[in-house]
């Protein structure tokens, strides 16, 4: 989890104030799929910079879970199709189950992780408004005894500090490293 810093004057270190307000339900997709060689990847997404939440971080695709949304699971399918172009039946995509709910204050969602595998490489195109691109990360990459670096970054006039896990040029934080740092301490008490 992320921790205040100091500021540049010494004082102490400081957060933004969340409002207290109800949260609402999101659904991500972890969809994990083998490489040519065998090995498990994952998808992650590359936020669009600009005004969107989030702007330019890593995440898992998903979102909102809408009233029409038949459960979880359909909520991550559906929001991983408009981001991403998923089409669960090209990849043969299997529903696995669901990790343990996060809380994100900062974003007000309360995010149900869905965890499913596909047959092979899913074809997928990001939707260029909510996601600039889609990056492959080695499942390897959040297991038990990955590399974790400690990130120190100023924000909004916030300055915090962070573990992260590295994939190719791109850092992944915050919830998304929660939930699959999570997923990998799971796979790695599983193989032991």
């Amino acid at each position: 989890m992320p921790v205040a810093l100091p500021g540049p004057d010494g004082a102490p270190g400081r957060w933004p104030n969340f409002p207290d307000l109800p949260r609402r339900d999101a659904a991500v997709l972890i969809l994990i799929y083998p490489d040519a060689a065998g090995d498990a990847y994952l998808v992650l997404t590359e936020r669009s910079p600009g005004d969107h939440r989030h702007a330019g971080q890593i995440s898992l695709p998903g979102g909102a879970i809408d009233e029409e949304d038949a459960s979880t699971a359909a909520a991550a399918l559906r929001e991983s199709a408009e981001e991403v172009g998923l089409d669960p039946a090209q990849a043969g995509v299997t529903i696995a189950g669901v990790l343990p709910v996060v809380d994100v204050p900062v974003s007000g969602f309360v995010v149900h992780p869905v965890i499913a595998f596909a047959q092979r490489p899913p074809l997928l195109t990001p939707d260029g408004y909510e996601v600039a691109s889609v990056i492959a990360a080695p499942l390897a990459a959040f297991v038990a005894g990955a590399p974790i670096e400690m990130v120190d970054a100023e924000r909004d006039g916030y300055r915090f500090r962070y573990g992260a896990y590295r994939v190719g040029e791109h850092l992944v934080w915050g919830a998304t490293a929660g939930i699959l740092g999570r997923l990998g301490a799971f796979l790695g008490s599983a193989s032991r």
